[in-house]
């Protein structure tokens, strides 16, 4: 029976959640496993993964061959590494205490990589709200100025269109005047036509 490091899917649709697991290469994608050795989130940025070394090292001991997708991983977590050293320690090439203390150094380095991109993207999501809401201050004042304008422009012409109504008023009755005077003058000379 050969055994896969493999991932097995769950979440729902286009949120992917995976659990890290070994399994019998004949199994399913989603079925039978053998043993669950973590998750995966990959929603996340960067993506979140809980791994057990000791466990995933245990079964790259035992001849568990990974997927690629699940050897990227486990050499994202150190597990390779750690199986790399152990197979050192057993040749004699180097002593545990050695193992552990580069092992230890690496997973630090690592951890400092991680925290440095979480830092990175919260400072860039921090300035990009700044600027957004920079661009929204200035937006709401130009609305509030234009505004103003056009309130200002709604009154104008209200004071202009009463003087307007003033002058035409007096228009109006400086035009009637004559025009009445002009109507009896018109009314003789139709009578004078009769006649």
């Amino acid at each position: 029976m050969s055994v896969k490091i493999r991932l097995q899917r769950h979440g729902k649709k286009q949120k992917p959640f995976y659990w890290i697991v070994a399994a019998d290469a004949r199994a399913k994608r989603d079925g039978r496993f053998l043993e669950k050795l973590g998750t995966y989130n990959p929603n996340t940025n960067p993506a979140t993964i809980d791994l057990n070394l000791d466990k995933a090292v245990q079964w790259l001991h035992n001849g568990a061959q990974p997927t690629d997708t699940a050897r990227a991983i486990l050499s994202y977590k150190g597990a390779l590494l750690k199986h790399h050293l152990d197979g050192g320690v057993r040749k004699g090439a180097l002593t545990q205490e050695q193992a552990d203390a580069k092992l230890t150094a690496w997973i630090e380095e690592k951890a400092g990589k991680v925290d440095a991109k979480k830092d990175g993207l919260s400072k860039k999501q921090a300035e990009a709200k700044a600027k957004a809401l920079k661009a929204e201050v200035a937006a709401n004042e130009k609305r509030a100025n234009a505004a103003a304008e056009a309130l200002k422009a709604a009154e104008a012409p209200e004071v202009v269109e009463e003087e307007v109504a003033e002058e035409v008023v007096a228009e109006v009755a400086v035009e009637e005047t004559p025009a009445a005077e002009e109507a009896p003058a018109a009314e003789e000379t139709s009578e004078e036509t009769e006649a």
